[in-house]
């Protein structure tokens, strides 16, 4: 399940930036969309934009702690769900292992006329868990985001509606876990 959105997200961040210039945003279906080339240091919503190396090693986590949780996964949608969240998390991850930094940021390393290839970034990363994320998709009164983040989001609302239906990891219900009322007649 992860790796759809996964290679998704990466192919479509390349694009983005062979395709994209930080300073010049392209304008699709009458301004509803925009594409527009970001690069964010910190979490959603640029919260934390100093604290690269944590959000790093919160990713680090929640990637552990799902792989650790896939073997006992015997539901469909827990699957689902954990599988976003965990293409979303290694996606982002990757940008904050591989991609600039705005520091290392010029105007000649992105866009059409950007000199380098994929192999050229990927063999020059910054300092390992100090790059940024690559965020590109922007709708009205909304942070610009991308792929990863869309996965992420939609991975976490699924995973709370299977929460409040009560279906575990291991696709049992909360309310077959729970002893029921003997009847008069089981008495005994």
């Amino acid at each position: 399940m992860a790796a759809v959105p996964l290679v998704a997200d990466f192919v479509t961040k390349e694009i983005a930036l062979a395709r994209f210039s930080p300073y010049d945003p392209v304008e699709l279906l009458g301004g509803l969309l925009r594409l527009t080339l970001v690069f964010n240091p910190g979490a959603a919503f640029s919260i934390g934009t100093g604290m690269t190396w944590v959000f790093s090693l919160i990713v680090v986590a929640v990637i552990g702690y799902i792989l650790w949780t896939a073997p006992r996964l015997r539901s469909a949608g827990w699957a689902v769900a954990l599988g976003l969240i965990l293409s979303g998390a290694t996606g982002n991850f990757i940008d904050r292992i591989w991609r600039p930094n705005t520091r290392e940021l010029s105007s000649s390393l992105v866009g059409p006329e950007a000199p380098g290839t994929l192999l050229d970034r990927l063999l020059s990363p910054p300092s390992p868990m100090y790059g940024h994320v690559v965020d590109w998709i922007q709708i009205p009164y909304w942070p610009v985001f991308n792929i990863a983040d869309s996965a992420i989001v939609c991975g976490g609302v699924l995973a709370v509606l299977l929460a409040f239906r009560g279906i575990n990891i291991d696709g049992t219900r909360e309310a077959d876990k729970t002893p029921s009322t003997p009847t008069r007649g089981d008495e005994a």
